[in-house]
């Protein structure tokens, strides 16, 4: 069960978006625009590249911004003003899902650092994941790159990609892995039924049961396809 992060398991932070201009601005002494349109469902790797394209920055800024970035969200961890609130049902879905014979791992367009950072933040123990067979996007340039890594990762092995955004159900669509949906984040229930989700959840309380019964029907032996 590859699950996303931010308005999946988390509630969706009010101002993330303003830590990558903040990188930006500390590594190449730019000031940023200021606010932006929001970039729900992009991985990290994107945002910071094309936000130093937007801005005429060099692109061979990317890794130092990204590194930044990372520390950045351990400094803002470590100071107490970055913490996270799970959605509700998120501490028992995860429970559940892994005592019906699931292993819970991450897809998310996070960096390892930047997605450990969020879910100490929030309560949530980062031992609850197999780290091993999670897949990030702190160096991606597409969450598509991330989805290809876990089909070609996860290759034999029953797999579906957990997320609140349509981008992830295009992500999981072009890797072959089916996409759960679930409105916990901006996108309602009637925007994720127009995408291919093979199931779509209210939240993850009132759509617990529903979640379970689909992944008791996957035969354990075959790989999924979308």
């Amino acid at each position: 069960m590859l699950w996303d992060i931010d308005g999946t398991l988390l509630r969706n932070a009010k101002s993330g978006g303003g830590l990558y201009d903040e990188a930006i601005q500390q590594v190449t002494g730019f000031t940023p625009l200021g606010p932006r349109p929001a970039e729900h469902g992009k991985v990290d790797g994107q945002i910071i590249a094309e936000r130093l394209a937007e801005y005429g920055l060099p692109a061979v800024a990317q890794d130092a911004v990204a590194r930044r970035l990372d520390e950045l969200a351990l400094e803002r961890h470590a100071g107490g003003s970055d913490v996270r609130e799970p959605v509700p049902g998120a501490h028992e879905a995860l429970a559940a899902v892994g005592a019906a014979g699931w292993t819970n791992a991450l897809l998310t367009g996070n960096s390892t650092t930047r997605a450990r950072a969020k879910l100490v933040g929030a309560g949530l123990d980062p031992d609850l994941f197999d780290w091993e067979h999670s897949f990030f996007g702190g160096t991606a340039r597409a969450r598509t790159d991330v989805t290809a890594q876990a089909a070609s990762a996860l290759a034999g092995e029953p797999h579906v990609i957990v997320g609140d955004t349509p981008t992830d159900d295009v992500a999981a669509a072009a890797a072959g892995i089916p996409f759960i949906g679930v409105a916990t984040g901006i996108f309602p229930v009637e925007r994720l039924r127009q995408t291919g989700a093979v199931l779509v959840l209210p939240d993850l309380v009132a759509g617990l049961d529903d979640l379970l019964e689909w992944l008791g029907g996957v035969p354990a032996e075959e790989t999924l396809t979308a």
